[in-house]
């Protein structure tokens, strides 16, 4: 592959398949744009840990390297002709021993699928060096985990100024819909705006005692204070906030806190 970069006064990195001295980790770069394809694997080769950085242009040509070699950790695009990286993780989830995958993307949208399927990181281009050594120690962390576990279980990815936060269910006071997105407002405070239909957490949830109080509005039991009626009107009482209750919800509502031991 030609290298971009030392046109730019750079010196140019070693060849993907050399090894360098004391480094240890093996990578591989999935993109079907040229110019991505070339900055990341720039990126990766000027890393210390890194020892060799391989490139495939699409996810046949990636496969074809996987059953040649093991890598560490694979660097995925999403949208890609044939098979996108999604499909492709789910391919390598059935490895024996799966490289660790991160993805490298210009759409935020992929994140929970990405994440559900087990990715360790979700980068959103351009990629900073910092940004790219972060999900790198992530991908590596990884190593450890049973073959197509995800660690992140059921965290949502929150992506805000280039950075993955990831959001355990733990951490959210309330739901909120609006429209094609929910905002998560979280126990220290912050809120956040996510696109994903409030079902999806509805359903994912639901094992962390989250339930759905109305339409717009989402909430662990354990954040609730308390339930009152005032005539036809159902709400309850979420860190000082009051939050409208359904009446198609009400009874479910009651019936939940009266089991938690909640006052109403």
């Amino acid at each position: 592959m030609t290298w971009s970069r030392v046109a730019e006064g750079r010196a140019a990195p070693p060849p993907g398949d050399a090894a360098r001295s004391g480094a240890w980790v093996t990578a591989l770069v999935v993109d079907d744009e040229i110019p991505a394809l070339d900055e990341l694997t720039y990126l990766l080769r000027a890393m210390p840990s890194v020892a060799s950085v391989h490139a495939a242009r699409s996810p046949s040509e990636a496969l074809r390297s996987l059953q040649e070699r093991r890598f560490d950790v694979i660097f995925l695009d999403v949208r890609m002709p044939s098979l996108n990286g999604i499909e492709l993780a789910n391919v390598l989830g059935r490895f024996a021993s799966p490289p660790a995958v991160v993805f490298v993307t210009a759409y935020e949208e992929y994140a929970v699928r990405a994440f559900d399927i087990g990715a360790c990181d979700y980068l959103l281009k351009p990629v900073s060096r910092t940004r790219l050594s972060t999900a790198l120690d992530r991908a590596l962390s990884r190593s450890g985990d049973r073959p197509g576990e995800p660690a992140t279980g059921d965290s949502i990815p929150l992506e805000a100024a280039g950075r993955t936060r990831l959001v355990a269910p733990a951490q959210v006071r309330w739901v909120e819909a609006e429209g094609d997105y929910v905002r998560l407002h979280l126990t220290d405070g912050d809120a956040h705006l996510l696109r994903m239909p409030i079902s999806h957490l509805e359903e994912r949830w639901a094992a962390h005692g989250f339930i759905r109080i109305h339409r717009s509005y989402l909430v662990p039991v354990g954040q609730i204070a308390e339930f009152t009626v005032a005539g036809n009107n159902h709400s309850v009482k979420v860190s000082g906030q009051w939050l409208p209750v359904s009446r198609r919800h009400a009874r479910d509502v009651r019936d939940r806190l009266l089991r938690a031991g909640r006052r109403h």
